[in-house]
């Protein structure tokens, strides 16, 4: 499959600045970052989409960045609670309305899942991949452990049945003593464990479609023969430091590795975060990236540093 994927340019610039105790009193403000989860206790819902198909040069500014909206095309993601407590697992659950209030029930499968649910935390130090059950009333729901206290963003991918795939956004408040945490260095290179170790080349440049080639190796030797996971090599998505403006991007035609080939366009200069999942000897990894585009593209790999990878997870 080639596929390539994009975000819509929106302009929005957030100073998130944070105490060293975290009160929560409601959910996250894109606007406020965590702060407002903190202090207003209020949910805010900014715009949000899915697209995918060939790149351009040009979108509409009309056609929102995904996951930054609660809302959309009649839809609405709908949390049943928007705060948690820090190391507690917790039951998360929530619904999928359309535009009369009926909780969808009915999905066309991406990849091998009605619904993929991705939870970032606001200073993109703490990610998860998860995959919910549904119940028969259209009620989602899977169990989190989210380590660290501060705001985050849950973002819900899916396609309706017969409709448009969409990527709605809500956020959500996590309780607990807030260490803030700076965005992780610009990085081409990523250390997990058991030896495995995947570089990233390629540009992201904004407003152009780039190619990004994440290599994949074990104990310094080329792995080439990754294992399907939900139908594809591999799986990238990539959220945009401040506003968390979401972009899921699917492998273009290869493998089994040791290359997995991605094509994406940055909405717009700034820092994005990109998380690779990939499948080995039967178990699904995350290589996490920081990448700071400008008018010229990513630097060159060699230039970029080394990162060992946030706080992830995955539930299946």
């Amino acid at each position: 499959m080639n596929t390539a994927t994009k975000i819509t340019a929106f302009a929005a610039a957030i100073g998130a600045t944070f105490g060293t105790a975290y009160a929560v009193g409601g959910a996250v403000g894109p606007e406020e970052g965590a702060r407002a989860a903190a202090e207003s206790g209020e949910e805010s819902a900014g715009h949000g989409g899915h697209e995918s198909g060939a790149p351009e040069e040009k979108e509409s500014a009309a056609e929102p960045p995904g996951g930054l909206q609660i809302s959309q095309d009649g839809y609405t993601l709908d949390l049943e609670r928007s705060r948690l407590k820090a190391g507690e697992k917790t039951e998360l659950s929530f619904t999928v309305e359309d535009g009369s209030g009926r909780k969808v029930t009915a999905y066309d499968r991406e990849h091998g899942k009605d619904l993929h649910l991705i939870i970032a935390s606001r200073d993109l130090g703490t990610y998860r991949h998860l995959h919910p059950t549904r119940a028969a009333d259209g009620t989602w729901s899977t169990p989190v452990d989210l380590p660290k206290a501060g705001g985050y963003r849950v973002f819900a991918d899916f396609t309706p049945k017969g409709g448009e795939g969409l990527t709605l956004g809500a956020d959500l408040a996590v309780a607990g003593r807030y260490d803030p945490a700076a965005l992780p260095e610009q990085s081409a290179k990523a250390k997990l464990a058991d030896g495995y170790e995947v570089t990233l080349d390629g540009p992201l440049t904004p407003g152009r479609a780039g190619e990004l080639k994440l290599r994949v190796s074990k104990d310094g030797k080329p792995v080439t023969d990754l294992e399907p996971y939900l139908e594809a090599y591999g799986h990238l998505v990539a959220l945009r430091s401040g506003d968390l403006a979401y972009l899921h991007v699917h492998p273009n035609e290869g493998g089994p590795g040791p290359v997995v080939s991605f094509t994406a366009t940055a909405p717009s200069e700034g820092s994005y975060r990109l998380f690779l999942d990939f499948k080995h000897d039967g178990k699904v990894r995350t290589a996490e990236f920081t990448v700071r585009t400008s008018g010229a593209g990513a630097g060159a790999a060699d230039e970029w540093g080394d990162d060992h990878g946030a706080e992830s997870g995955h539930t299946h």
